[in-house]
């Protein structure tokens, strides 16, 4: 019997692995004692093979268009294997259980697949990976593994960060990481991911060019990781530029800093990013809105996107450990959309999140928190632009999980 669950636990692992990136708050390898260890009494010699489920499910109650809906639903369903082959090599992947496993037509990996890489470290200073990794943007928000968040910002939660691509990291200090990465801008290729015909606005509606498959649609992005007295303070700042299409670039950067206190923490992320091409969507998605009546859509095809957009992004999250094996998360969100070349979307779409979390872990060294929270956000457009300003509500009752398996 036991050979038989071993078997099967390896065979789970090869087919399916969940991995985000390396970066520090994604979830990375932890000391806890395996299931494996304490149901069947193994003991781990090495650091060559670990899995790891990650489950989060709630009960919730939602007013998303002036009326109350509740349900369950699965929050986060991946599955996860890490190790290190010797010293010096190691791997990482992480796949999403509830995904289209459909290869992209760019880089050829499934949606799914968060994360699949090889990395070396040639030394304590310097390391590289390979295959498909997690953009290394800056912030703290960007950073946290995506199970033990309840919203993103709108500017995170709209990005497309898992890449086939390289990254460098050097490290000159143990306290100070400098990080230099190139990927794909894309998953798939230009009609897949922008829709075949697919048009730029540019100006109010008089003008719009046909997108063109850029020569090389690529991304590159440096970051710095600091930590600072002890720990105490740390930064997580990237810059990085993106070729969306031909002669499309978008630019980005992201500043976080986090105090990191025995029993608080509380960090605040800065994010600006400057589309040629509205890749997010958010003011692509209103200018259709707004102009729909008076466009002739056929002149531009059905897949319109607007030129030349600003986002903004403001995030401050606290965790504050109150008593023992109970933690309360305060987070809010403030999110402005912009668009250069049209009057009426200028500075037109601007976004207020809020959020509060009750939190408790009922057992020593797992990582199972059992929560009770609320989410809400509102949305305020300018008058200038006529769009209608709303508001989401939403109250949940669950678990977050992430079980050592193996």
């Amino acid at each position: 019997m036991k050979k038989l669950l071993i078997s099967a636990l390896m065979f789970s692992a090869a087919v399916f692995g969940y991995a985000q990136g390396n970066n520090t708050g994604m979830g990375g390898d932890d000391e806890s004692q395996s299931l494996a260890e304490r149901v069947l009494k193994l003991e781990k010699k090495n650091d060559m093979f670990n899995v790891y489920f990650n489950y989060a499910a709630s009960a919730s109650v939602r007013d998303d268009s002036e009326e109350w809906r509740s349900k369950f639903a699965n929050r986060e369903l991946r599955l996860e294997i890490s190790g290190h082959i010797t010293d010096k090599l190691y791997y990482r992947l992480r796949h999403q259980l509830n995904k289209s496993n459909a290869a992209t037509s760019l880089d050829n990996f499934a949606k799914a697949t968060d994360l699949m890489f090889i990395g070396y470290d040639f030394n304590p200073h310097i390391g590289i990976q390979a295959g498909k990794v997690c953009q290394t943007w800056g912030g703290f928000e960007y950073d946290e593994n995506p199970m033990f968040i309840y919203q993103y910002s709108d500017l995170v939660d709209r990005m497309n960060i898992f890449k086939a691509g390289v990254t460098v990291s050097v490290k000159p200090v143990e306290s100070q990481e400098i990080v230099l990465q190139v990927t794909d801008d894309t998953n798939g290729k230009l009609s897949d991911e922008y829709g075949a015909g697919a048009v730029a606005i540019e100006g109010e509606h008089q003008n719009y060019r046909v997108l063109r498959e850029a020569n090389h649609p690529l991304a590159f992005i440096a970051n710095w990781n600091g930590s600072f007295f002890d720990n105490r303070l740390q930064t997580r700042w990237a810059w990085g530029i993106q070729n969306e299409a031909h002669h499309k670039y978008a630019k980005m950067v992201m500043l976080g800093q986090q105090l990191n206190l025995p029993r608080l923490q509380w960090y605040f992320d800065f994010m600006y990013s400057t589309e040629a091409l509205d890749k997010l969507g958010f003011a692509s998605e209103d200018y259709v809105k707004m102009y729909a009546p008076n466009l002739t859509i056929q002149d531009f095809g059905p897949h319109i996107y607007v030129s030349d957009v600003h986002y903004t992004s403001l995030v401050t999250k606290l965790n504050w450990q109150f008593y023992p094996k109970w933690n309360l998360m305060l987070k809010g969100m403030y999110d402005v959309a912009s668009v250069d070349n049209i009057d009426i979307m200028k500075d037109y779409r601007k976004a207020y999140g809020y959020l509060a979390s009750l939190e408790y872990y009922p057992i020593k060294n797992e990582n199972l928190r059992i929560f009770l929270a609320y989410i809400g956000k509102k949305v305020d457009y300018s008058d200038k632009c006529g769009l209608k300003d709303y508001n989401t509500n939403r109250i949940e009752l669950g678990f977050m999980y992430r079980m050592k398996v193996f």
